[in-house]
């Protein structure tokens, strides 16, 4: 299979873009497409044939449920039994934007591959002017994990799409790169009070400022649940290539973890903020300025992807404090290192 990529902006030429994605996905295919988060794999959330391409174009686990893209909110009742009074705060105030809710699906409706037997469903508005123009014209739901093979870092740019998923997919939407950088928050507003399922740049804070009261399981809660209702909570996830290992976020800490990998043959890859760039590391990539957050979050998967272009042996990468969205930083990074941290 040959994989065009086409680049959509503003142009008037892009329409034609548009209109060739919708046919494609009319015709049962998949498309890869930027939302405000990190580029989505798409395909009509109704046709169970064409959402099975999804996993078998990631390579992803059929009991890992799909998130449902939808152009307009009103779209969400064709789809939802009922939808909570929290679900309409969140949606009036949170869409279009980085915010999944969990509810209770309409049976005989969705293909059965996007929930993965489960009786709820995650559904977003996606805010990036491409995803919505792409729905809006397809006038149908998309099931869109990420963009790349299960398991890799997110992609936050089209190349990155190409490279996981190059003669595997027939289309990609080229519309830059995302702003977010991490994946969407997952709430589950079928529980009172409503639990954070996958913490996201929607955070637990800005979300008790609307609804009230929302629970955010420990890493240890969140491990023992045997069937996942949302992407990111089974399985491993972010990884490049090299192992990755979690480090304080300390230059001196740093600096004597690299000089005693060093003395023992690894290549290492440190990403910090980029004032640790004069820790001499075999390869630095920054993750923005120390403390700041949205730099991180948007820089961090970019980086990961990156040191699969070195030789690096061992992936160093600073942590950060989990409030705010420091949590979704926090949760990808445990990921990406299965949990591991280097002490000196």
């Amino acid at each position: 299979m040959k994989t065009i990529r086409k680049v959509v902006d503003s142009n008037v030429n892009s329409q034609s873009n548009y209109a060739q994605a919708v046919d494609i996905l009319n015709a049962g295919e998949v498309v890869a497409f930027p939302t405000e988060t990190v580029y989505g794999l798409g395909a009509i959330a109704t046709d169970d044939k064409a959402v099975k391409k999804i996993f078998e174009a990631k390579g992803r686990p059929s009991d890992n449920p799909l998130i449902v893209h939808i152009g307009t909110k009103e779209e969400a009742e064709l789809y939802i039994e009922e939808i909570p009074e929290a679900a309409k705060k969140c949606m009036d105030l949170f869409w279009p934007g980085p915010l999944t809710l969990v509810m209770n699906v309409k049976p005989n409706i969705l293909a059965k591959s996007v929930t993965a037997g489960l009786h709820t469903v995650g559904i977003r508005m996606p805010d990036h002017p491409v995803a919505l123009q792409l729905l809006q014209q397809l006038k149908k739901p998309l099931a869109a994990p990420s963009a790349n093979r299960s398991g890799k870092p997110s992609p936050t740019e089209a190349i990155h799409v190409e490279e996981d998923l190059q003669g595997c997919i027939p289309y990609i939407l080229d519309g830059g790169s995302t702003g977010i950088g991490l994946e969407s928050t997952v709430l589950d507003v079928t529980h009172e009070p409503p639990v954070i399922l996958r913490p996201g740049g929607i955070t637990k804070e800005m979300l008790e400022v609307a609804i009230g009261p929302v629970m955010q399981p420990t890493k240890v809660e969140q491990s023992m649940a045997s069937t996942p209702k949302a992407p990111g909570m089974k399985y491993t996830h972010y990884a490049p290539n090299a192992p990755v290992y979690l480090i304080d976020c300390n230059e001196v800490i740093a600096s004597q973890a690299i000089h005693k990998l060093r003395t023992e043959g690894q290549k290492v890859a440190l990403l910090a903020p980029r004032n640790f760039a004069k820790v001499h590391a075999d390869y630095f990539f920054s993750i923005g300025e120390e403390g700041v957050k949205e730099e991180m979050g948007a820089a961090l998967y970019h980086a990961l992807r990156a040191c699969d272009k070195t030789e690096a042996t061992i992936i160093l990468v600073t942590t950060t404090s989990e409030e705010g969205v420091g949590a979704a930083i926090m949760n990808r990074l445990e990921k990406a290192a299965a949990g591991k941290r280097y002490t000196v």
